[in-house]
């Protein structure tokens, strides 16, 4: 049960949207898919002007990532919980190690597990609010961890294990809370997948991915592999990554997209880029968050719950509160003033504010929040 507590007008962000995924739609973005509904809405995504729409976003990614050579932009649909299985099928040869530190770090490392027809993966681990790498091991052909964990709000770095290319090892890196937020070089990777409705925002449902010249190689080796008599190993069509990377060369994907989402991505992309691209995009997450994380070291019931400033999110912040205060109360509070889903993650269970800082949100709305909550816990 909430206290009534009404929140001064001067004290409010302009827009009250903070939320790690969905994250905020920019009115621009609105107004993109009103002026394409009449056009683009309720049509076949393998004409032209859909495919168009595809095109434009492949190329504004190789932009945005600055590809290097050979590498391309796939997508389908699914989104990034769908590429943790199109990986299994159609990536990891045997077996891979992963680095598991949180729940979305660790969904991918379970569908590795449940695959009848891999290995059981070799698990890095480390507790919530710390990052662990997995490291070089014998007998893996691919290295998988996430570059930022959504679920505590802390960034792993994205770099080559040492020795992989020299045992034939991809680097598969679950890029979809730092995708537009974080900077990363995806030369140091073979997969740099992604969803949408993040940095990018978009709605849920598809999955992008960067993808190397030897992740193509090693797609169409194991899915031919797979065709063999004898082969254990199942691909569906859903899940062949060849599949997808032959339709968006086509600028179109294997099944029907929702063309709303990719509208919003497309303006989202073109509004990145135009900016700055990833040095713009960066950088202005990173103002965001530092905002906060100073704010909450300078409170005298608030600190950031990731203790190693190097491993804290620039685009997911989680902010612990002293339990005196309940974190329940004060989210249930801001929403109540139209500051909405700032709760932590749910299955971490603490008692803690989560705050999407992506490129959409202002920075100003940012500074606006953290008075917003002195001002309810002062008053609570």
């Amino acid at each position: 049960m909430t206290t009534s507590i009404i929140i001064p007008k001067s004290l409010l962000p302009q827009d009250g949207r903070f939320g790690s995924g969905p994250s905020k739609i920019r009115q621009e973005q609105v107004e993109a898919l009103e002026r394409g509904g009449s056009t683009l809405l309720g049509t076949s995504h393998r004409q032209t002007p859909v495919k168009q729409l595809v095109a434009s976003i492949r190329e504004g990614l190789a932009s945005f990532f600055s590809l290097p050579d050979g590498y391309e932009i796939a997508l389908g649909n699914g989104g990034a919980s769908a590429f943790w299985d199109m990986a299994c099928a159609s990536l990891i040869n045997r077996r891979a190690a992963f680095g598991v530190y949180g729940s979305f770090s660790e969904k991918f490392a379970k569908s590795a597990q449940s695959a009848p027809f891999l290995e059981a993966p070799v698990l890095y681990r480390s507790e919530p609010g710390t990052f662990r790498l997995p490291q070089f091991t014998d007998n893996v052909d691919a290295y998988c961890w996430a570059h930022n964990e959504t679920s505590t709000g802390v960034a792993a770095p994205v770099r080559r294990v040492e020795g992989s290319l020299e045992q034939d090892a991809l680097v598969l890196v679950d890029g979809t809370s730092a995708a537009g937020a974080l900077p990363v070089d995806v030369s140091q990777t073979d997969a740099y997948y992604f969803s949408p409705q993040k940095a990018f925002g978009s709605d849920g449902g598809l999955w992008l991915a960067v993808l190397s010249p030897r992740a193509v190689e090693r797609a169409e080796r194991v899915e031919l592999s797979a065709t063999l008599e004898g082969a254990r190993r199942w691909v569906p069509p859903f899940l062949s990554l060849t599949s997808a990377i032959a339709n968006a060369r086509k600028d179109q994907t294997l099944n029907t997209p929702s063309v709303a989402t990719l509208i919003m991505l497309e303006n989202q992309v073109r509004w990145l880029n135009s900016n700055g691209g990833m040095a713009w995009a960066t950088a202005r997450c990173a103002k965001s968050a530092s905002t906060l994380y100073n704010w909450a070291e300078r409170s005298q019931y608030a600190h950031p719950f990731v203790t190693d400033p190097a491993a804290r999110s620039h685009s997911v912040v989680t902010i612990d509160l002293d339990d005196a205060i309940s974190a329940k109360q004060v989210v249930a509070i801001l929403r109540e003033n139209g500051i909405v889903d700032t709760a932590g993650y749910r299955k971490l269970g603490r008692n803690q504010l989560r705050i999407g800082v992506f490129p959409s949100v202002e920075p100003s709305d940012v500074a606006a929040l953290t008075a917003a909550v002195d001002y309810v816990v002062e008053h609570l």
